[in-house]
């Protein structure tokens, strides 16, 4: 009983402490879904389909990464630091690095080697955010066991990578664009007469190495403010660990299932609508600092949900509240296609109005969608009677990184799709290509946001019911393997 009152009541400290961990990975991060394929094609020169093979050739070894690292985790002692807090700040350094590279030009390297160079560092970058994640992925389920406070925890979460992700999607497109102009000075025009604006490769990467350097800083301070108060059962600590089992339990773990494949959807959704926006507001409507304002919209609703979110899950449940907000949210997108064409859809002030209802929507599941996390990690528990967070937490961590290969593949080749000419980049686009791209940055994210809320709504058992009865049996469970 004394174990289990350390596990309640944690303060402010816990709860700014974890959401630092997601604001310092996000400050890089982040620069992948808004940049990465912007300062490939810009810079790098990169020609579409190579960027597209480069996403899933990383894709495939993190399939072999991943698990591995988590289940690395899961087969060590709990230093006197804990479980997971020690690789986070250990790792942080090389992460760090690894974005400067990534988002650097070298000019001593061969135009024709730079895709060797963005094989090198994204890949490299990928390895370092997976060791310093998947343990602070797992962090929260060690800080505290209760349903409200771990509700709690994902929201600060979600304020922590919303933080951690402003700068990158806020402050870096006002000043990092620049115009194009011709011999004599005059800024090019696109078919549409609006001024071309290109990125500006210099002035990018030395942002992301100061964005790099703070978030350091930042992981150290998650490291001190945060503490793990859930320990594993003894009988689990001599025991030897078994990967295989493991997989094959989670894989038959039907919510683990259907959480990881919404959650796939959902950063795809994310890293699509980022990076398909910034060349929406560059080409589209050639007004790149405008951007900035689609993080706001989308992310703005958290302060008008986050006093209330509380009390909505006791009432209504998690499930429930993130079903409901993706559904509205796919409606709302739905209806920014169908005006395509119209003066409306000409109007970005117009289109960010429809963007900030759609983040309405979307709250729900981007504040909830670490305590679902926790919630199917405990039913793993249920099931097996083992606490597995680190190779749980990476093999939910890869179905993202898949959706970020979605994203990250699926964009250059709708956009190749499309006709986008990346060699016109600086002279503008023409007005068909500019017209498809109204339309795939409006209709892709609607048909995402309806297949995460039918998921969720019907297939998804974790209701606001089971899972009160699923933390009553668990509770027993742990009570019994305590005394024996």
């Amino acid at each position: 009983m004394e174990e289990k009152a350390l596990t309640h009541g944690i303060g402010l400290k816990d709860k700014v402490g974890y959401a630092l961990g997601d604001a310092g990975g996000l400050l890089t991060f982040s620069l992948i879904g808004s940049f990465l394929t912007v300062f490939y094609t810009d810079t790098l020169k990169i020609p579409l389909g190579q960027i597209t093979v480069l996403m899933l050739v990383a894709r495939i070894w993190d399939a072999i990464n991943d698990p591995l690292w988590g289940a690395f985790i899961d087969s060590r002692k709990p230093t006197k630091y804990g479980r997971f807090r020690p690789y986070i700040f250990w790792f942080s350094l090389p992460m760090a690095v690894a974005a400067g590279l990534m988002f650097t030009k070298l000019p001593f390297i061969p135009q024709s080697k730079y895709i060797v160079y963005a094989y090198i560092t994204y890949i490299f970058y990928g390895m370092m955010y997976t060791a310093v994640n998947i343990p602070y992925g797992s962090l929260a389920s060690v800080i505290t066991d209760d349903e409200l406070e771990r509700s709690s925890l994902s929201m600060w979460r979600s304020i922590g990578a919303g933080v951690g992700g402003l700068p990158g999607q806020i402050l870096l497109p006002m000043f990092v664009y620049s115009v194009v102009r011709d011999a004599k000075g005059n800024p090019q025009l696109d078919a549409l007469g609006n001024e071309v604006k290109v990125l500006n490769g210099n002035i990018f990467s030395i942002a992301v190495i100061v964005l790099a350097a703070i978030s350091i800083f930042v992981y150290f301070l998650n490291f001190k403010m945060t503490k793990e108060r859930i320990t594993l059962p003894k009988k689990q600590v001599e025991k030897k660990y078994n990967l295989f089992k493991t997989i094959k339990d989670l894989f038959s773990n039907m919510p683990f299932v259907i959480l990881c494949i919404v959650s796939m959807l959902l950063i795809a959704f994310q890293m699509y609508y980022q990076t398909a926006f910034n060349y929406l507001f560059k080409d589209y409507y050639a007004k790149p600092g405008l951007y900035a304002v689609v993080t706001v919209c989308t992310y703005g609703p958290m302060a008008i949900f986050l006093p209330f979110m509380g009390k909505l899950i006791v009432k209504f449940g998690k499930k429930e509240l993130c079903a409901f907000g993706l559904g509205f949210a796919a409606i709302v997108n739905v209806l920014l296609f169908v005006i395509r064409g119209s003066a409306l859809a000409h109007n970005p002030y117009v289109f960010l109005a429809f963007t900030f209802f759609s983040g309405m929507g979307q709250t729900f599941l981007v504040l909830e969608v670490w305590a679902l996390v926790m919630d199917v990690i405990d039913y793993h528990e249920l099931r097996t009677h083992r606490r597995e967070e680190g190779t749980s937490y990476s093999l939910y961590s890869f179905t993202r990184k898949l959706g970020q290969t979605l994203a990250g593949a699926g964009v250059p080749m709708l956009l190749k799709l499309i006709g986008y000419d990346a060699d016109r980049v600086g002279l503008g686009q023409s007005k068909e290509v500019l017209d498809k791209l109204y339309d795939i940055s409006t209709l892709v994210p609607a048909i995402t946001l309806g297949v995460m809320a039918i998921l969720l709504a019907f297939f998804y058992s974790l209701s606001k019911k089971k899972l009160v009865e699923v933390h009553e049996e668990l509770a027993k469970v742990r009570e019994l393997e305590e005394t024996e």
